[in-house]
């Protein structure tokens, strides 16, 4: 609606002008995520995301990679850096596996897992589904859990065909557009980030260090001050050790809050990932 008043003042011809062949005119997107700029911005038809994210956006925040940018609601595929200077119109996203939607925009950098980013989205749109159809009641219940395993280090190979099969299940037997467009952040992590979600199949490692049940809290002895800033910080008493001694991190206690990294102003807390077996993984 923001485009009627300069519609009607000055006419559908000039408005039409703007944007591209196809797709005419101007959109307003809400650009949210790890960009310096975010807000309610308006640009042309044809814009590319790069003129989006790091013009109008400022770019990405200090010391952080672009890594994707989400478009068009939870029902919208995420796109990587090669994409970048895709034009923005309704069918250039389409087949790039997003859609225009709402205008929603979210970036995100080198710390986000795109496994975690896709299940997010999907668990939104398998809790608003109505129930009345059983491909996207089921469906995206079954691709919730596949993808749960996937982020606990306890799938397999054949789970990533399962998930391709069940949404195109879900796409092409949903009754309304909720349903038929669900699959599309999980269908667009798989052709963009397959490697990143087989990290986490083959070798058990969230190579973003998000994943809780793939991840573990190590001190480094030799960069730890024993100053107890971890300690009273840890809300589940897993960090000990005496003051002024390098601490220590019980595994069997530690619940992954990141709080001991946070307080840590000697960066002695680590994040490890890749370490777990499959019954260490299912304890988490």
């Amino acid at each position: 609606y923001a485009n009627v008043p300069w519609i009607i003042n000055r006419g559908a011809e000039e408005f039409a002008s703007l944007g591209t062949k196809t797709s005419k005119g101007t959109k307003i997107f809400s650009l949210t995520g790890k960009v310096v700029n975010g807000g309610l911005i308006e640009v042309p038809m044809g814009a590319t995301l790069r003129d989006v994210i790091f013009e109008i956006g400022g770019g990405m925040l200090p010391g952080r990679e672009f890594k994707a940018v989400q478009l068009g609601g939870p029902s919208g595929g995420c796109l990587p850096a090669s994409l970048l200077d895709e034009p923005i119109d309704f069918e250039s996203l389409v087949a790039a596996g997003s859609m225009m939607g709402s205008g929603g925009m979210v970036v995100v950098d080198d710390t986000t897992c795109m496994v975690d980013f896709a299940k997010f989205f999907l668990t939104f749109t398998a809790e608003e589904s109505c129930g009345k159809c059983v491909p996207c009641r089921v469906g995206t219940t079954r691709m919730l859990e596949v993808l749960e395993r996937i982020s606990a280090g306890l799938a397999t190979m054949d789970d990533l065909d399962l998930l391709e099969r069940l949404a195109d299940d879900v796409v092409e037997g949903s009754l309304c557009a909720l349903g038929g467009s669900a699959p599309n952040p999980v269908l667009a992590t798989l052709r963009y980030f397959r490697e990143e979600v087989e990290a986490h199949v083959l070798e058990r490692r969230c190579p973003a260090k998000v994943c809780r049940p793939l991840i573990r809290y190590t001190i480094d002895k030799d960069a730890c001050t024993g100053c107890r800033a971890c300690l009273n910080a840890c809300p589940s008493g897993a960090v000990t050790g005496e003051r002024k001694e390098p601490h220590r991190i019980d595994q069997k206690l530690c619940i992954k809050c990141d709080a001991c990294r946070q307080a840590c102003r000697f960066d002695a807390v680590r994040v490890e990932t890749g370490i777990l077996t499959p019954a260490e993984g299912r304890r988490r």
